[in-house]
């Protein structure tokens, strides 16, 4: 990782309690940053923490949501899996036991997307109006 964020999501998972790992990955599901995962662990959920905001954006656009996925939260048996958008073309995902409280890890979140954006911005693969691959 060219620029390891790590040190951003150890800070998250310092900052509130029962926060487990949290992954930096780009819109199309490849992690970046991780912590508290094994690569494997971070490939998987940065792939899931994808296919749930693509998801959720199919949802806002077939019934009137609006454009952008702010946030989804996934309820588990044991956890609790935040998914947000983190700047242009990054989620961030964190996974949390239940006993977390979910406005402050919400806004823990969302401070963080807002503190450095420009270090979360994942460029596009592909210039504009390009379709070309």
């Amino acid at each position: 990782m060219a620029d390891d964020l790590t040190w951003l999501l150890r800070r998250l998972a310092e900052t509130v309690p029962y926060t487990r790992s949290a992954v930096l990955l780009s819109a199309d599901g490849i992690a970046k940053s991780w912590h508290g995962l094994d690569t494997d662990g971070a490939d998987q959920l940065a792939a899931m923490a994808s296919g749930l905001c693509s998801l959720a954006q199919g949802v806002g656009t077939r019934f009137g949501g609006g454009e952008g996925v702010r946030q989804v939260v996934a309820e588990l048996g044991e956890i609790i899996m935040f998914v947000t958008a983190a700047s242009v073309g990054t989620v961030l995902a964190v996974l949390a036991d239940r006993d977390v409280d979910a406005g402050i890890l919400s806004y823990e979140m969302g401070r963080l997307s807002t503190q450095v954006p420009a270090y979360l911005a994942t460029p596009s693969r592909f210039p504009a109006g390009n379709g070309n691959r």
